[in-house]
């Protein structure tokens, strides 16, 4: 179980959602090293201190801290959490299999470990588009949610369902519970219904055990479309935000040399569409759209949303002069010619086009540009 786990994590070289860094290794790092320097990414501090900032405090970023040269050149900084996290969910895979175990016997926990495991990463591809995030109906977990964090799996789930429904209406009743309670709220995402999975899990091993003949098959099939699903999303799928901070990494060897100019970064991005400090590892100025919480304020507007209402006024009033320009700008490619004269006007040149989706959608683009001042 642990070693899947670790192949899981060390295979996954794409994102999912903002909250992925900025409500763990963002807040940890800063926590430490106290970057960034300048006030423009404060926001990170009012995310949530959940339990494992604390084993990331003690294991990655104070050693970071204490051999600086060891970690910054082999990425272990980067690596190190995904680690420990990756050991805390083959935990739980333990004790889950141990718990079904002395509910139903080895031969349910048996399948209901296999049809865990094969869940790993198909939700994946779901997080991809910004239109899943937001308001919805309150229907929609019902007709669109749970059919998508469960997947392949419904099948099983329902057939498990009437099998088990006399020994397991309590968990079933979990379910459909939760269900009804985050329907009525009006934000909704794919994310806030997966602690019910392993509920779910425990009915689909149910039927598994109990299929005999198409046994092998049901399992395969299900190994199958997972594992396309995983690959794709684990290893194309989003990659692009990743990508772009290993190669910004490499402007940190230009700090010190008085010779060139000091790296200055803006993101043209939806606001934390990339991890930051955390992935860096150094104190370059760097700067993003921001889009803190509206707190009740008369004719609120988020910096981010006043940058897409107008990008080239926005662009025009906050850099009024050359001085003040950054050096480097990333965007994705469906900003380009928005802001193209501005780009061509302050002498920006485009140095590295990064791929990101092959499903862009409204503000995220196929591929990220990072243009640089000449």
């Amino acid at each position: 179980m642990k070693v899947l786990t670790l192949i899981n994590c060390l295979l996954v070289q794409t994102s999912f959602v903002p909250d992925e860094y900025w409500q763990s290794v963002e807040v940890s790092h800063r926590m430490v090293f106290k970057y960034p320097l300048t006030t423009s990414s404060a926001a990170v501090g009012l995310d949530y201190y959940y339990y494992y900032y604390y084993y990331y405090y003690l294991t990655t970023y104070k050693y970071s801290k204490e051999n600086p040269k060891t970690l910054c050149t082999s990425g272990t900084d980067i690596w190190l959490p995904r680690i420990i996290q990756a050991l805390l969910a083959a935990f739980a895979d333990v004790k889950f299999f141990f718990l079904v175990q002395s509910l139903e016997g080895r031969d349910v926990a048996k399948w209901t470990w296999t049809v865990v495991q094969f869940t790993f990463l198909k939700f994946n591809i779901f997080y991809g588009v910004a239109d899943f995030y937001g308001s919805h109906p309150w229907h929609w977990y019902f007709t669109q949610g749970f059919a998508v964090v469960i997947g392949p799996h419904l099948p099983l789930f329902l057939y498990g369902c009437t099998l088990a429904f006399r020994r397991y209406k309590i968990l079933l009743a979990a379910v459909i519970w939760t269900l009804v309670v985050y329907s009525l709220l009006p934000h909704k995402e794919f994310r806030f219904i997966y602690p019910v999975l392993p509920f779910c899990m425990v009915f689909c091993g149910i039927s598994l055990a109990n299929l005999k003949a198409w046994r092998r098959t049901a399992a395969f099939t299900l190994l199958l479309s997972n594992l396309v699903a995983a690959l794709y999303t684990g290893l194309i799928h989003q990659r692009g935000t990743l990508d772009v901070m290993s190669h910004l990494q490499t402007l940190c060897n230009v700090r010190g040399i008085s010779s060139l100019p000091q790296p200055d970064i803006l993101f043209l991005m939806p606001c934390h569409s990339t991890p930051f400090y955390s992935h860096v590892h150094c104190p370059m100025k760097m700067k993003f759209l921001e889009c803190p919480p509206d707190l009740g304020e008369e004719g609120y507007v988020n910096e981010a949303d006043r940058f897409y209402d107008n990008p080239l006024h926005w662009l025009r009033t906050s850099f009024p002069y050359k001085s003040s320009l950054p050096t480097h700008l990333v965007l994705f490619d469906v900003l380009e010619k928005e802001i193209s004269v501005f780009l061509q006007g302050n002498n920006f040149v485009r140095t590295a086009q990064i791929f990101h989706t092959h499903f862009p959608e409204g503000k995220v683009g196929g591929s990220i540009f990072i243009y640089e001042r000449h």
